[in-house]
């Protein structure tokens, strides 16, 4: 199996606002290897999760090329990469986005009731997932009945349940305290060897991004630098 799960050349990202552009991604070529956990680092407007949206088909490149799992998903239409994304990729974001009328069971399930009606199979993915989690016990709670860094635990689990092949999380401990993020990170890590997963991670936090295999720094829609763990000591 080829070892890269996402490759990338030339990736260029321009925003137009009345007629001006801002150029934000200006080539970036990067590859990330399957069953990694790869941060990428960088001051604000670097262009950390303009690139993490692009990898993740929620936002189109200028131009340039991404291929996951060999397949080009900017050439993908709109209902191809839909399925893509609920089939293969999970998102974190540091903002969870629960649903506030959803119970914890209920918002896990709902990425796997999108293309797949099976309420029963769900159920059981759900609650696997909780105890993976040690949440169980709040499986019946609504988002407002729990504390943040329960809810992002259960944002973890959502973005589980369909088995992807990658996570892509964005500042997943930004809202949280240096106890809870640590512990966020350490569940992040554990679940990525129980579920073989690839984790690419955008993150102001230096501590959690040094415990990746290998830090990418970018700098001005730049790739600047890129370090692995064996280097770093």
């Amino acid at each position: 199996m080829n070892d890269t799960i996402i490759d990338i050349k030339s990736l260029h990202k321009t925003y137009y606002t009345e007629g001006h552009g801002l150029e934000v991604l200006k080539g970036i070529d990067l590859s990330i290897h399957r069953g990694e956990i790869a941060s990428i680092v960088g001051e604000s407007g670097s262009g950390k999760s303009t690139l993490l949206n692009l990898i993740g088909g929620l936002d189109r490149p200028t131009s340039g090329s991404i291929l996951m799992n060999e397949k080009n998903i900017d050439t993908m239409s709109e209902d191809e990469l839909s399925l893509f994304r609920n089939r293969h990729v999970g998102f974190i974001f540091q903002f969870h986005h629960l649903l506030p009328d959803f119970t914890a069971l209920e918002n896990i399930m709902l990425p796997y009731l999108v293309n797949r009606f099976n309420k029963k199979d769900a159920r059981e993915k759900a609650m696997s997932l909780l105890k993976q989690i040690n949440l169980e016990a709040r499986a019946d709670h609504r988002p407002n009945q729990l504390s943040g860094g329960e809810q992002q635990r259960i944002a973890i689990a959502r973005g589980l349940i369909n088995d992807p092949d990658i996570i892509f999380a964005d500042e997943p401990t930004g809202n949280l305290d240096e106890k809870t993020s640590n512990e966020i990170q350490s569940l992040l890590w554990d679940l990525r060897e129980k579920h073989n997963l690839t984790i690419l991670l955008v993150t102001h936090n230096l501590t959690i991004a040094n415990q990746a295999d290998r830090i990418v720094r970018l700098a001005y829609g730049r790739v600047d630098e890129i370090s692995s763990s064996k280097s770093r000591g």
